[in-house]
């Protein structure tokens, strides 16, 4: 018997000398992370309410416990049974049953109602049925992506219950190794911005943080060819961690699985669905761009398979001798801040992904406090010691004053942004601008993926402020529901259609104007000059968006999106930078996000900064707070034990 065997059957005899007597264990596995129980009583589990909470306890590991199948009602019944205790007021609007786990998937417009107080709805489902509820929302706008995520996943239910208990047979198997280091291994984003990608090392474990691409620069891809990474084989990696879902940060994850990985991808729920609807765009921009795309759809679909979603704040085993723990990072839905407990108690790193430090209008402000950190790795995107952002405020009361302007001498205006997180930002800002009377009530475009992006924001409002959450729970307050709002969906034909009806607002992708349909509405807005190109996203070194910033004004325009294009624009239509929207910290966010860390680490690795960003924040934390700094190269090495 292996060992992960003999561990099984001793957590199985743990939990049957913990349970009552008249409670009957069938089986005892692992399914990722996580140990599930399977029982021919499980009303009588539900009963106690904190029985799952003890052997949780005691055994230290995420526990799910689920009827057996042979004990289970039959759904029409089970169906009855469950509309019976689920208030009305929840707005159920499908129930999903697996018989061969005994779950039953309850979709609902609140969730919070299906849930109940502490959970109380849920625990008189399993003691009224016996199911055990898996409880989503039912997004107040209707998304494509998150409806085919979750279709996807139901049809590959069985694939992927393999696929979990694969991954917890890895993660639980028996450490060989008596020695004790941590390594951390630069693959990307060193004295650059972009292609974000970094192992964790380990005698036992090594974990891929991150796989991104260098926006501007699409051959820049990290160095995975490395023995560190893939070097030595795509399986030899144990788990991949993915921060967020911005392309810089994940653009080739689905790539592991050409190379043959088949381990798990940790990250969040709304990570993950946001990851599928921007590599699926990738490729979308890179077919009509002329260019080859690295892997085809295929591999986005096993990304998404391979996923373990993981809430904030969740410490979750992924290898035998680390465990990891999510926090929020307030940059965009879903971010996370990673960090690592390597060991009994060896050593703690957390990785910042992107962070914004202070809240926004749509997020809280990144998570600095942790049980443990030894050493930091912080992004320095606005690392440069000028690199200081107006406050939110003043943006905004400079973004109110470019439309006005703008729209008094009927023109259009056109935000280049990001699909993901500044576009809602500034929906916010325009939604309650135009509700005040601060500017005028005109159309407002969202061209892209800007509103299905958005629909992911309303299916996950846990994940936003809360007084964001509260108003999406109200479909008459939901700010992304305003009549202002138009979806343009109908291509070539709507771009002109609005280009030629009068003063309007238009957000389109892509952010850093490298291709998407701001090259179409370039067409049609840039010979005029009473139209204003407005930026308020970081413009990375290298892209076209960065090139009209600092003066360009010849433009190429043509053969549908992207490169290769083969005329030029002479752009007429003013330029306005408004800084103070990005969805990162400034010099200072960063360094008071340091200096309140609780508590503040020993090392801070300063990268995903051009150079002279990274090199100014390393010495400016070194000095400040006496700490060891660093602003590394790609392909360095740092061994911290």
């Amino acid at each position: 018997m292996s060992a992960v065997e003999n561990r099984l059957e001793e957590m199985r005899t743990t939990i049957e000398q913990e349970i009552p007597s008249d409670i009957t264990i069938t089986e005892v596995r692992y399914e990722g992370p996580e140990l599930v129980i399977y029982t021919r009583d499980p009303k009588q589990f539900a009963s106690d309410g904190d029985l799952v909470r003890r052997l949780a306890s005691t055994l230290r590991k995420r526990i799910t416990v689920r009827p057996d199948p042979a004990v289970l009602s039959q759904p029409d019944r089970a169906r009855e049974e469950i509309l019976e205790v689920v208030p009305e007021d929840a707005g159920v609007t499908d129930l999903d049953f697996h018989i061969d786990t005994g779950e039953v998937v309850v979709e609902a417009e609140k969730p919070g109602m299906v849930i109940g107080r502490h959970g109380a709805t849920l625990r008189n489902i399993r003691q009224e049925v016996g199911w055990t509820p898996e409880v989503v929302r039912t997004p107040p706008i209707e998304s494509a992506t998150v409806k085919n995520v979750r279709n996807f996943l139901k049809q590959e239910r069985d694939e992927r219950r393999d696929i979990l208990e694969r991954i917890g047979r890895q993660i639980h198997r028996e450490e060989m190794s008596d020695d004790e280091w941590v390594r951390i291994t630069t693959l990307g984003c060193c004295r650059e911005v972009g292609r974000a990608a970094f192992v964790i090392s380990t005698p036992e474990t090594r974990v891929l943080v991150d796989c991104g691409d260098k926006p501007g620069a699409e051959d820049d891809v990290p160095y995975l060819q490395v023995p560190e990474a893939l070097g030595a084989g795509a399986n030899t990696l144990d788990a991949v961690v993915l921060t967020h879902a911005h392309l810089d940060h994940s653009a080739f994850v689905p790539l592991l699985f050409k190379y043959g990985y088949d381990g798990p991808i940790y990250t969040t729920e709304p990570t993950r669905d946001l990851m599928g609807l921007l590599t699926l765009d990738y490729l979308d921009v890179a077919g009509k761009e002329g260019r080859t795309p690295p892997y085809d759809s295929g591999m986005v679909r096993e990304a998404i398979k391979h996923t373990v979603p993981l809430e904030y704040g969740n410490v979750t085993d992924i290898a035998p001798d680390i465990k990891l723990t999510l926090h929020n990072a307030g940059h965009i839905l879903g971010s996370s801040i990673a960090h690592f407990h390597v060991g009994d108690g060896l050593y703690n790193i957390a990785f910042s992904g992107d962070i914004h430090y202070r809240d926004t209008r749509l997020f809280n402000g990144a998570v600095n406090d942790f049980p443990r950190v030894e050493t930091l790795v912080l992004e320095s995107t606005y690392g440069g010691r000028n690199d200081y952002q107006t406050d939110q405020e003043d943006s905004e009361r400079k973004l109110k004053h470019v439309i006005r302007n703008t729209l008094e001498r009927d023109g259009t205006v056109l935000v280049p942004a990001f699909a993901v997180g500044r576009s809602q930002e500034i929906m916010l800002v325009l939604e309650e601008a135009m509700r005040e009377g601060e500017i005028p009530e005109v159309p407002v475009h969202l061209d892209g993926m800007i509103w299905e992006a958005t629909a992911i924001h309303t299916t996950y409002p846990e994940y936003l402020r809360d007084e964001l959450r509260e108003r999406i729970f109200h479909e008459d307050a939901n700010p992304f529901l305003a009549e202002q709002f138009n979806h343009i969906d109908a291509g070539e034909d709507e771009r002109q259609d609005v280009a030629d009806s009068g003063p309007s607002i238009v957000l389109s992708t892509s952010g850093m104007m490298e291709g998407g349909p701001i090259m179409s509405w370039l067409e049609h807005l840039g010979g005029d000059p009473k139209s204003t190109l407005a930026f308020v996203g970081y413009q990375a070194q290298g892209t076209l968006g960065q090139r009209i910033q600092n003066g360009r004004r010849e433009i190429p325009i043509g053969n549908g999106y992207g490169r290769g294009r083969s005329n030029s624009l002479s752009l007429e239509m003013q330029v306005e930078t408004v800084d103070g929207f990005s969805g990162h910290a400034d010099r200072q966010g960063l360094e008071n996000f340091v200096r309140t860390m609780n508590p503040r680490p020993e090392k801070v690795l300063c990268v995903h900064g051009d150079e002279s960003s990274t090199q100014d924040l390393s010495s400016a934390l070194y000095h400040e707070f006496n700490m060891r700094t660093f602003a590394p190269k790609n392909l360095e090495t740092f061994r911290f034990i």
